[in-house]
């Protein structure tokens, strides 16, 4: 497969220089050499500064995109204690209407991944954005009528979950190697829109009943879209076109599956969880749905703010050892959520579980680019999309866990073993991974 690395091209005038050994404003002017030097280490300042290394107004705005989506792709979880008890719906259908966003969001990901190298990050993301609008409107306008019309919503949302195909290449394309650590994360931040979701959206509905929040929804998603349209900019790169034939190329490798399988664990659990708490909540401890959305809130934030803390501890310990750990702790966690029947043990186990699978989001990524880095971008929408049925696979089990025993109980045992045999997994690959590609990384593994 082709190397799809992209080079910032330099400005036109340092092309043109025949002979430019320092920054422009020092070429071909003759001086001393403190004059030379000077000039140098100034420019060397200004490359290095973080505000002149890319485009800022691309990287906020990508962020605000990434962040609406993120409110957009899980706002059925928040509403599903009101949206079930409108349209009369048992366990199971609550669960799968919550679940289908993260499963159409995981497929519409290697979709809106190729568009983007097809028809730019910009149009893709207008155009998903218009689709996502669109649906809010269609929702508030017209109500859900019943189950398949809550379900076809979720296709829909989905647009908002594959916002990942377009906010990070977008804003990681403007700037070097060595600032992409804290792009990615100033751009997956948006992530937080979860949190919000939980907090703001059975608020709304208690207020003004759920088909409101829909409408409400529309008017920040208006501002995002016209922000992101009249500020956002493609990076003046060359980017290698992929094909859907270089995501089965990829599939060829087992690697490809291994990560695939860990990530559908840490993010699979993630989102599967933030979309599950509230009705989890409401329906295991009778509390009122607001109060439900804030423990939800809780236990989202914990997961969301700790995946840059988990990335930089699988920097210092490496990312096998670090996600041992995590999928210990994850597992050990859930399972305790699953026996215990009181609501502080339940939250602080649950707020755990959630920590470390954001924990564990991080140790994948840490790793992913030593496997797979001149894949990564491919890798990424295939991990992504391994995440998204996990999250939809954990979401939808437990409703059908309470649906057909009365319990979450089984729905929380299923995947804590999920965590456990990751341990498994990482016990099969770490001699061989260490004695391969890990011992040319440049970064612990």
């Amino acid at each position: 497969m082709k190397n799809s690395t992209t080079m910032i091209p330099l400005p036109e005038e340092t092309i043109s220089s025949p002979v430019v050994l320092g920054p422009p404003c020092c070429s071909g002017v003759p001086g001393p050499e403190t004059r030379s030097r000077s000039c140098v280490e100034t420019a060397s300042r200004k490359a290095g500064s973080f505000w002149q290394a890319g485009h800022w107004p691309t990287l906020f705005t990508a962020f605000l995109y990434f962040d609406f989506s993120f409110m957009a792709w899980t706002l059925l979880g928040p509403l599903g204690a009101q949206i079930g008890e409108a349209l009369h719906l048992s366990a199971q259908e609550k669960g799968l209407m919550v679940a289908v966003p993260i499963l159409s969001g995981a497929l519409l990901r290697i979709i809106l991944g190729l568009a983007v190298d097809r028809f730019g990050a910009k149009a893709a993301g207008i155009t998903a954005q218009i689709v996502v609008i669109t649906g809010l409107l269609c929702a508030w306008l017209a109500g859900l009528q019943n189950y398949e019309a809550a379900l076809l919503l979720g296709v829909v949302l989905g647009f908002a979950g594959a916002s990942f195909a377009v906010a990070l290449p977008q804003a990681g394309r403007w700037y070097p190697p060595r600032l992409q650590g804290v792009v990615m994360g100033l751009a997956g931040a948006g992530n937080i829109g979860t949190v919000l979701d939980a907090l703001l959206a059975p608020r709304i509905a208690a207020a003004y009943g759920w088909r409101a929040v829909f409408g409400l929804m529309v008017i920040p998603a208006v501002l995002v879209l016209l922000a992101y349209a009249v500020f956002s900019k493609e990076a003046p790169v060359t980017v290698t076109r992929k094909k859907l034939a270089d995501y089965f190329a990829l599939l060829k490798e087992k690697d490809a599956h291994w990560f695939c399988f860990y990530y559908t664990i840490s993010f699979g659990g993630f989102v599967g969880l933030a979309s599950s708490y509230v009705l989890y909540f409401k329906g295991e401890f009778h509390l009122t749905a607001v109060h439900a959305g804030d423990l939800a809130a809780l236990c989202t934030a914990a997961g969301a703010l700790a995946r840059p803390i988990g990335g930089a501890i699988a920097d210092r310990l490496g990312g096998i050892r670090s996600l041992f750990r995590f999928y210990t702790l994850a597992g050990g966690a859930l399972l305790l959520a699953g026996l215990g029947g009181n609501l502080p043990l339940v939250l602080a186990a649950l707020c755990i579980a959630s920590c470390a699978l954001g924990m564990a989001n991080g140790s994948v990524f840490q790793l992913l680019p030593q496997r797979f880095g001149k894949d990564l971008g491919v890798m990424t929408g295939l991990v992504g999309a391994g995440g998204g049925v996990g999250g939809f696979y954990l979401a939808s089990s437990l409703g059908f866990s309470k649906g057909w025993t009365g319990s979450y109980l089984a729905g929380f045992m299923i995947f804590s073993a999920l965590c456990f045999s990751a341990l498994a997994g990482l016990g099969l690959v770490k001699n061989r991974w260490r004695a391969t590609w890990g011992a040319m990384a440049q970064a612990r593994i």
